[in-house]
């Protein structure tokens, strides 16, 4: 049976933001086509919705879905005048949100985390928001680690998401958990999307203009994904770019938003991961395509970054697709 995700649409919604998870999601399909998750759009009572806009959406179903919702998500609605003045939901959406299963994922796009924190479902853990509303959330929700450098926040059942387009990358984040790198590419393919963007990349990175004469580093940051599998210094970046090692270290973190050597770093760990899921190649190959030397380097980095080991990982998200070559995917690292 696809996977069930009912999305919450409440007073003061998002539109844009409403209509992300059906748009990833429902691009989300197995080998023969065949729709991996089928995506219901609620609000209590069935009733029409009035937007952040100067409009009213209709939407088909009522909080029944819950019943067999397998996630939930929140669309994204700015924080009510009650919510932020005492920290609670009015009783109505609290009785509504305790009908979620206690097996339920549940998501929140972006400032419906607060939604989530007034429910006490993020006491104790670690979340995000939008950036400009991370002090207020942090004031008013104190038991809950706010993030406010993340794109989402993944806690295993419950997961948040920053602002906007940060969002698709949560959604295509779940599909690439649920199904493997291979269905979640494709699906963001088909939206147009970036493929893949680490939660931990900066919401807002706010620097000048830049001047004629500043040159950019992305041209450094090809030629270090085509070369992996090599040893690579933070010198050999900033010899490739002409510059200064600490004019590129600056230089880069404004543009990519975290440092040259964990940039490199991320990128190995994700093509490791990319190689477990779609290839049977051996780990210690592996370790050697991606530049992490050897299995034990491999094994370290899985358990600090994904509580993982290679093996482990393998078993929970391989599904090598036949026709695909391991030299054709090993050749993305040279």
């Amino acid at each position: 049976m696809p996977h069930h995700v009912a999305v919450l649409a409440l007073d003061g919604v998002l539109p844009l933001d409403l209509g992300i998870p059906a748009r990833v999601f429902n691009e989300a399909r197995a080998a023969d086509g065949t729709p991996l998750y089928t995506v219901s759009t609620f609000s209590p009572g069935g009733r029409a919705v009035r937007t952040h806009e100067d409009f009213r959406i209709v939407v088909d179903h009522d909080e029944s879905v819950l019943r067999t919702a397998d996630t939930v998500v929140i669309a994204t609605q700015e924080p009510g005048e009650h919510l932020l003045a005492t920290g609670t939901l009015p009783d109505d959406l609290a009785a509504l949100l305790d009908q979620v299963r206690p097996q339920t994922r549940i998501v929140s796009l972006c400032t419906s985390a607060f939604l989530l924190a007034a429910a006490g479902l993020l006491d104790g853990r670690r979340a995000t928001t939008h950036w400009t509303l991370c002090d207020t959330f942090a004031d008013l929700f104190p038991d809950v680690e706010v993030d406010p450098d993340v794109l989402f926040v993944d806690n295993g059942r419950i997961l948040t998401s920053a602002g906007g387009v940060a969002g698709i990358d949560l959604c295509l984040h779940l599909v690439r958990r649920d199904h493997g790198a291979a269905v979640a590419a494709a699906a963001a393919r088909r939206c147009v999307a970036a493929p893949w963007r680490e939660g931990g990349q900066a919401q807002f990175i706010e620097h000048a203009v830049p001047r004629e004469t500043d040159r950019s580093t992305s041209a450094t940051r090809e030629w270090a994904l085509r070369r992996l599998a090599e040893p690579i210094t933070l010198e050999d970046m900033a010899r490739h770019a002409h510059m200064s090692v600490r004019t590129f270290t600056r230089r880069f973190s404004s543009e990519a938003g975290t440092s040259p050597l964990k940039w490199l770093n991320q990128r190995r760990l994700a093509h490791a991961r990319l190689l477990l899921e779609t290839t049977d190649l051996p780990i210690a190959r592996i370790a050697v395509a991606c530049g992490f030397g050897d299995p034990v380097a491999l094994r370290k980095q899985f358990h600090t970054s994904l509580g993982l080991s290679p093996v482990a990982y393998r078993r929970a998200h391989n599904a090598p697709d036949p026709t695909a070559r391991a030299d054709v995917v090993l050749g993305s690292s040279r």
